[in-house]
Order: C-alpha cells, then sequence, then structure tokens
C-alpha cells in the first residue's frame, strides 16, 4: 500500500522530462568540471600570459569565488523572472565569457574572464536544479532526477583532470575553456523547447541591499579563509575573515525583518533540511580535498602522469556515480537516516584504509581504500539534495537550490584549502625532522612542499637527491594519513547526526497520504501481518 502511494504523489513524467533532464545535466556537469580542469592548464598559460605566482591564483581560484558569492542571488532572482528565463541568460554569458578565457591575450584579461565565467555559472547551477523539481512532480522520479543531477555534478569533478589532461595533450591551454561553447550552444536551441518556465507566483521586490550584503559576506570570508590556510597568519586575510563575518551577521540580521527576504531563514527550522545541507556541504569538502590530495600521491609520490592519475581514479569515481543513482531505489524501502548512516561509515572504513598507506609502492590498497569512501558517500550524496529541496516550497525552489549549490561550492573549496593546509603542515614537520644533511641553500624550497620538492631532488646529485625525494615522500604520506584520521573521525560524527536528526523523515516508497502515517514499508507489513 505504500508503494502504491509513492507512485501516485504526483503525475509521472513523460519523455519531454526525462529529455529536459539530460539537458540540464549537461550545464552540470560541465561547471563542476570547470572547477578542476584549470589547475592542469595553469602552467602553460602562465607560461604564455606572463602570470605571476598571485595572478595564477587568482584565474584558479576567481572561477570558484564569483559563483560562490553569487549563487543565492541568482537563485532568488530565478525565482523572481523565470528559472527557464535566468537559465537561458546565463547560457549566452557563460559561452561569451568561456570564449573570452580561451583566447585571454594577457593574464587579466582571464581573470576577468575567469570571473564572468562564475557569476554566469551562478545563474545556470541553481536553475538547473530549481527546473527539475518542477519537472518531477513523483516524488520517486524526482528522487532519481536530483540523483542523476548530484551524480553529473560530482563525475564532473572526478572528470576534469582527465579531460584537461586530454585536450593539453593535443591542443593549446585555451581548449580547456571551449568545452563550454557547445554544451551552451545545445541549452539555447533545445532549453526553450523542452524546459518549462516556473517563477513564484508573489516574488516581491528583490532587495538590493541584501544582494550586496550576501556579496560582502561570502567573498571576502572566502578569501580569507583560503588565503590564511594557504600562506599563514597575515593581517589582510584576517581583516577579511573579520569583515566577511561582520557583513555575514548583517545579513542574516536583515533578512529576519524582511516581508520577501533574499534568504528565507526558516528553512533552517526544519530539521531534515539543515541536516542534509550540513551533511551535503561536508561530503563534497572532505570528499574532494582527499581527491586533491591523492591525485597529488599518485603524481609525486607513485610518479604517475597527470592524465594516468586521472585514469586511474576514474573507476572509482564511477563507483561513487553508481552509488549516487542506486541511492533513491533504496530510499523506497529505507528511511534516509540509515542510508546516510551507513554511507557514512563505508566512507569512515575507506579513510582507515588510507591511514595505512605508508609510502610508494602501494597502488592497490590507496585504490581499495578511495574505492571504499567512495562507495559510502553515494548513498548521502544522492539523497541529501532531494531532502533539501523537499523541505522548501516550490516557490522557494530557486532559492533552496541556490542555498544547496553554495553548499556544495563552498564545500569544495574549502576542502581543498584547509585538508591541503593540514597535509602541509605535517608535511613541514615530517621533513624537518627526516631532511638529509649537507644539501646547498638551492635545495630550502623542498622543505615547504612535496610539489617543490620533486624538481629540486631532480637536481641534486645521488645519494642526496634521491635521500631528499624520500624524506619528501615520506612527509607527504604522513600529512596524507593525517588528513585520512581527521575525515574519518567526521565522517562518524557525522553518521550519528544523521541518524539522530533524520530518524522522522519517511522512506520514499511509504510517504503518507492523507489517511496513512508515514511508516516504513516493513512496519506497515508487520501491522498487516
Amino acid at each position: 500500500m505504500g508503494a502504491n502511494a509513492a507512485d501516485t504523489a504526483g503525475p509521472s513524467a513523460g519523455r519531454r522530462e526525462w529529455i529536459g533532464l539530460v539537458v540540464l545535466a549537461l550545464p552540470t556537469l560541465l561547471l563542476s568540471l570547470d572547477f578542476s580542469v584549470i589547475y592542469l592548464a595553469v602552467p602553460d598559460l602562465s607560461v604564455d600570459l606572463g602570470a605571476d605566482s598571485t595572478q595564477q591564483l587568482w584565474i584558479a581560484d576567481i572561477y570558484g569565488f564569483m559563483m560562490a558569492g553569487f549563487l543565492v542571488t541568482m537563485g532568488t532572482v530565478g525565482d523572481r523572472i523565470g528559472r527557464r528565463k535566468l537559465l537561458l541568460i546565463g547560457a549566452v554569458l557563460f559561452g561569451v565569457a568561456s570564449i573570452l578565457a580561451a583566447f585571454s591575450t594577457s593574464a587579466g584579461m582571464l581573470i576577468v574572464a575567469r570571473a564572468l565565467m562564475g557569476i554566469s555559472g551562478a545563474t545556470l547551477m541553481p536553475s538547473t536544479l530549481a527546473l527539475i523539481s518542477t519537472m518531477f512532480k513523483n516524488s520517486r522520479q524526482l528522487g532519481v532526477a536530483i540523483a542523476a543531477w548530484m551524480a553529473c555534478f560530482m563525475g564532473g569533478m572526478a572528470l576534469g583532470p582527465v579531460v584537461g589532461g586530454a585536450l593539453l595533450d593535443s591542443f593549446w591551454w585555451g581548449s580547456v575553456f571551449l568545452l563550454g561553447v557547445p554544451v551552451m550552444v545545445v541549452l539555447l536551441a533545445v532549453g526553450p523547447v523542452l524546459l518549462p518556465e516556473s517563477r513564484d507566483p508573489d516574488p516581491g521586490k528583490l532587495d538590493l541591499v541584501s544582494v550586496a550584503l550576501s556579496l560582502l559576506a561570502v567573498l571576502p570570508f572566502v578569501y580569507g579563509l583560503k588565503e590564511l590556510l594557504k600562506a599563514g597568519f597575515a593581517v589582510l586575510p584576517v581583516v577579511s575573515l573579520v569583515l566577511g563575518a561582520v557583513f555575514a551577521v548583517a545579513f542574516v540580521s536583515r533578512q529576519r525583518k524582511l516581508t520577501d527576504p533574499l534568504m528565507d531563514l526558516s528553512l533552517f527550522r526544519d530539521r531534515a533540511f539543515s541536516t542534509a545541507l550540513l551533511v551535503g556541504s561536508m561530503i563534497p569538502a572532505l570528499q574532494g580535498g582527499t581527491y586533491f590530495l591523492i591525485a597529488q600521491h599518485l603524481q609525486d609520490v607513485e610518479g604517475l602522469s597527470p592524465i594516468s592519475a586521472g585514469l586511474w581514479l576514474a573507476p572509482s569515481s564511477a563507483i561513487m556515480i553508481g552509488t549516487i543513482l542506486v541511492a533513491p531505489v533504496l530510499a523506497r524501502r529505507v528511511r534516509p537516516a540509515y542510508l546516510f548512516c551507513a554511507g557514512l561509515l563505508i566512507a569512515a572504513a575507506g579513510f582507515v584504509v588510507l591511514t595505512r598507506i605508508d609510502g610508494p609502492g602501494q597502488l592497490l590498497e590507496l585504490w581499495i581504500g578511495y574505492a571504499i569512501m567512495a562507495l559510502g558517500v553515494g548513498f548521502p550524496a544522492g539523497l541529501g539534495t532531494a531532502l533539501v529541496l523537499g523541505a522548501a516550497p516550490q516557490e522557494k525552489a530557486g532559492s533552496a537550490s541556490a542555498v544547496s549549490e553554495a553548499g556544495n561550492d563552498l564545500g569544495v573549496a574549502m576542502g581543498v584549502a584547509v585538508l591541503g593546509s593540514i597535509c602541509t603542515l605535517v608535511y613541514r614537520g615530517e621533513f624537518a625532522g627526516q631532511v638529509p644533511g649537507g644539501l646547498p641553500p638551492s635545495a630550502t624550497a623542498a622543505a615547504d612542499n612535496l610539489a617543490a620538492a620533486v624538481p629540486v631532488a631532480g637536481q641534486l646529485p645521488s645519494p642526496q637527491g634521491p635521500e631528499l625525494l624520500a624524506a619528501a615522500r615520506a612527509a607527504f604520506t604522513t600529512g596524507l594519513n593525517t588528513v585520512a584520521i581527521i575525515c574519518g573521525a567526521l565522517f562518524v560524527a557525522l553518521a550519528v547526526l544523521s541518524v539522530v536528526a533524520l530518524r522522522h523523515v519517511p522512506a520514499t516508497g511509504t510517504e503518507a497520504t492523507d489517511t496513512e502515517p508515514a511508516d516504513t514499508a516493513a512496519e506497515q507489513s508487520s501491522r498487516q501481518q
């Protein structure tokens, strides 16, 4: 009986909606891929454009900064002017910005183009997710559609190094930016035909002061935190963090007073919304940060090329995508709390395996640990976004989508920065205790990080070169072990939180009707017997 109730929870989607999902999945895959594809292109473009170290950081980071800063604003704009309209406007802007980036003639021009890509990306991401919630009224189908969307988002992050490496092997650095142009052309061609328009029927007035406060809160905070973790204590990052926090308080205070707030803070009163949002932000932070450390381990400890490292990680990413897609099916019978808990504990077990890595020559153990982690995170990743959207009223779908996306994007950025900084701190301490004596002054750069140690070791004679490289690899591996311990402990804590906070959420196959309580299928079957 519960299953039938779920089947009739809303009208079933047809062929048009499923084709529309494919159309929406393409920009999602592309936008997440653009987070990671740039890292392989930075060395080549820096030589061509003469970018200094500061400009290189801005080229790599400005895309994520601007997207994170504008997500909440653009999600609300979509609620007001129409999500399809905003999506198509964003497609035009993203395509133009991609062309500008590909054919940039200076580092400054590329930074501006990447900033425009981030702003236009912020119009695309919440619009795609909000339109999915509009197109799929049947709860089961909505869960599958959101899982497919999340699989594209997570898959894009994983595919970035593979795609980037393949393009850079055959073309110039600008080719990595041109990936977006054909995707946006397809979106503009078929979007008006396949995608419905949806908006908040009573949106109220857009508060420009709130828009400014949201940007002034997010952008300085993200910049300050990343710079503080990257370069250590400095006045500018600390001031930036304080300013971001002050503006965040001002933003929250203003939202509480407005009749039509930019962000509906009442959503956070829902335990399912808040818990799913927290878990959904922590997963890309911990998984994404670990991914980049493992990618560095594969290249600088195991000696693989960038594209080989990406291909080596691809099967694990495929496992994660498969789990994301399976999660909504299991959720028809099993409460989300238990799926969240099981997935997070499985992921924690994967991190336990990673703590056992002690240097080069353990590719199989490294793959097993990462694959177990990827298997586990797929369950909450595949269900969390659906819980976030399900807690929001339909007219606020754009705002809820934007909040969810902001959590994902900030999670990735912060995870790479925080976990990378922890690994670097451990590396420096360990390397100082293992570095061989009698090194020339030119070798001091090796004490900073593994990426700097590898070329230094290559320039030293034997036995100093091999000894320095062995010490650097051992120090980095210890840093990776430390990160794995921290991530494993956090996943266990999130598993406990999920069971406690989500235990009231029913399985999707046992949704309540007007006369039937929301119990699990097993409980209903037991009562009927």
